[in-house]
């Protein structure tokens, strides 16, 4: 009856961390199976299947959980929309001033400044997106 105990619980826990995404009730959920095949396997007292259970959890949280978020949690290695574009280079459509220019990014047109407030960038100059400004492109004709 204590090993029917144990698996309900460990499978109510491993369900429940669909709603966390946290690992932490999946390796409680881990710990309560594996006691439930101990105490089904065995005919240890109540108290030794809390000391399965405890033990099994620690090793689950500090050994398996920080190795599985290292591999689920890193980002994502290839950046897409706008933190893709600073690094680029752009042509120049219209001068690129102060307060004014366009410049085309990737097939897009781009309200841009320069990174050096005193430049100015012809038409048809290659230029390089320093960074994004809100809908505005930064960009340096430099290297």
């Amino acid at each position: 009856m204590t090993a029917l105990i144990w698996l309900i619980a460990g499978v109510a826990l491993a369900a429940a961390e669909a709603l966390t995404g946290d690992f932490v009730l999946l390796m409680l959920g881990g710990a309560a199976l594996l006691t439930a095949g101990v105490s089904a396997a065995t005919d240890f007292p109540v108290w030794a299947d809390a000391v399965v259970f405890a033990l099994s959890s620690l090793v689950l949280l500090l050994g398996v959980r920080p190795a599985l978020r290292r591999r689920y949690s890193a980002p994502p290695a290839l950046t897409t929309g706008v933190d893709a574009l600073p690094g680029k280079h752009a042509l120049v459509l219209e001068q690129v001033d102060e307060h004014s220019g366009r410049v085309k990014i990737d097939g897009e047109v781009w309200t841009a400044r320069p990174l050096d407030e005193t430049a100015v960038y012809e038409p048809g100059t290659t230029v390089t997106v320093m960074q994004i400004d809100g809908a505005t492109a930064v960009v340096w004709r430099g290297v």
